[in-house]
């Protein structure tokens, strides 16, 4: 094993390289959807719950196992994990946090290459004139390959490879140069966000039109804000927000313990951890919940927003609403809200590669360079399919396998490592060694018991989604002995593309595209299982070097 003698520059470096890490696309772009789609003030009640009884605590873990393994000299999952652990079944475990980063990495850089294109159009004047329809199309058409292009052929791939060799070089300059970027770009995101939620909230009734004669921004704020009561014991609301939380945070991923193996072996991590994890909350809630909600509801009234929320908003529906704006601040507008998402994406993704490059560097003496460009190389591979047949589900089928259900195995499993196989007290003593503050008791009961239970919960949640999601309606019905029937959603329908045969069922006439679609995100699924297996036996080869290098 190779030792390593980088560390972060300074305690604000780190911490805001921690809360980049956090601070991703789904801040913007997944936390609306859920707020829109969960009952809007009903939701954040039980999302702050899980953010005590879940985030918190995961938070915590991660970083203790970062802080912990790097005292050994481990700076990726694998030795991590094995570090802790009394079984040499630990460290492939750990393959799941190096896995999940290079697979999420492959499409993630592919929506951040969405954003920085949007900027340089928003600059251009492209949008300028346009209808709502004209900008949704022209979205539609980059993702097929079809348009938007500047008439260069594969022009989208081309910008892909791009923000992809971006992030390449940025982590080829190491920890330096990670710190660099956070330092500069969460200020600027944090700016962009206000700049944006200010105009959202003074905007009131006044852009009304005859079309959406009672559009109110403040109906869109006072939805997310007013909680529904009588939602509260919904199943689906508490999954809900219990996902959000985990996602939110980036844990499960394998990148906060690898960013925290860098620390002093007293440095603290329980004030930097909650200090990273609220900076995430802050961003989230307050400009998360205050963009695109309230903006898309002054011009389009709350009603369009409630029947049209999606992921696709941010960039089908919004750039024609700058547009509205008029005059420079609609440029402002554009480019504040694509600089935001782009650097929020950027912080992200250069956190995925670190893992398999501290892996490298640990076991095979690898320099920066060559781990980066290796990792370029991986994301490379796998990232090219999402771009060129994203339409026939590659890029769902990564987020949905490498993006969510592996990210709640793995943090699942980490836990149980933490708390119960290293040991709760064990543990507790490592959080709180060298500690800026004194935690409450109360979390090391919750890490121990609520935080496990609450994960095994989402992923049976995932496993077993019944159908409409209706949690209630599906209780119900088997203490009925109606059986359990399953949402087309759910990870045992998904298994079967029962999603997709659905939807052979309601459009036969596409059942040649829909054939394809399920050909492509079984290849797909292919590629993912080839990569763990591929990380998989170079961690099984690391772990024969050193054996025969003890020996």
């Amino acid at each position: 094993m190779t030792k390593t003698n980088e560390s972060w520059g300074s305690r604000t470096g780190l911490i805001l390289a921690m809360a980049g890490n956090a601070v991703g696309l789904g801040n913007f772009l997944r936390f609306p959807v859920q707020a829109i789609e969960n009952g809007g003030g009903t939701f954040i009640i039980p999302y702050l719950v899980c953010f005590v009884l879940m985030g918190l605590p995961l938070l915590f873990i991660e970083w203790s196992l970062g802080r912990f393994g790097g005292k050994s000299g481990n700076h990726s999952t694998p030795y991590i994990l094995e570090s802790m652990g009394s079984k040499p079944i630990w460290k492939y475990i750990g393959v799941f946090g190096i896995f999940t980063n290079i697979a999420v990495v492959a499409y993630y850089t592919y929506i951040e290459s969405w954003t920085l294109i949007y900027v340089v159009h928003t600059l251009l004047g492209t949008f300028t004139g346009w209808s709502k329809e004209e900008i949704s199309s022209f979205f539609t058409l980059y993702v097929q390959l079809e348009g938007a292009d500047f008439g260069v052929p594969y022009f989208p791939l081309l910008v892909y490879l791009f923000v992809l060799g971006i992030n390449v070089f940025i982590l080829s300059t190491g920890l330096g140069g990670i710190e660099k970027v956070a330092k500069i770009g969460m200020p600027l995101l944090i700016l962009f966000g206000v700049i944006l939620a200010v105009k959202a909230w003074t905007m009131g009734s006044s852009y009304a039109s005859p079309a959406f004669p009672d559009a109110n921004a403040w109906d869109g704020i006072n939805f997310l804000w007013t909680p529904q009561m009588t939602t509260l014991t919904d199943p689906k609301v508490w999954l809900a927000a219990a996902g959000q939380i985990f996602f939110t945070l980036s844990v499960g991923m394998g990148s906060i313990q690898c960013y925290a193996s860098y620390l002093k072996a007293n440095e603290d991590i329980a004030l930097n951890s909650m200090t990273a994890g609220f900076t995430n909350e802050f961003v989230e809630v307050l400009l998360g919940s205050a963009i695109v909600i309230p903006i898309a509801a002054g011009f389009l009234g709350l009603d369009w927003v409630l029947e049209n929320a999606g992921f696709g908003m941010a960039f089908q529906t919004m750039p024609y609403l700058f547009q509205q704006w008029g005059g420079i601040f609609s440029v402002v507008a554009g480019v504040s809200w694509f600089g935001l998402l782009f650097f929020a994406g950027i912080t992200s993704s250069l956190a995925m590669g670190t893992p398999w490059m501290g892996f490298m560097k640990d076991e095979f003496g690898w320099s920066r360079n060559k781990g980066a460009w290796s990792f370029g190389l991986l994301a490379l591979i796998m990232g090219i399919p999402t771009v060129l047949f994203y339409s026939y589900g590659y890029f769902d089928e990564y987020d949905y396998w490498a993006g969510t259900v592996s990210l709640v195995i793995f943090a699942l499993l980490e836990t149980i490592l933490f708390s119960w196989v290293f040991g709760i007290d064990r543990g507790w003593n490592e959080l709180n060694r060298g500690a800026d503050i004194q935690l409450p008791l109360f979390f090391k009961w919750v890490m121990k018991y609520v935080t496990p239970v609450l994960l095994l919960l989402v992923f049976l949640g995932a496993l077993f989604t019944p159908d409409q999601n209706d949690w209630s309606g599906a209780i119900q019905g088997l203490v009925q002995g109606k059986g359990w029937p399953l949402d087309s959603e759910s990870l045992l329908a998904k298994l079967s593309f029962k999603d997709i045969y659905l939807e052979m069922e309601k459009a036969p006439e596409q059942k040649a595209f829909l054939d394809l679609k399920i050909k492509f995100s079984g290849w797909a699924r292919t590629q993912l299982l080839l990569l763990f297996l591929f990380i998989t036996g170079v961690v099984w080869y690391a772990s024969s070097l050193r054996k025969s290098k003890k020996s």
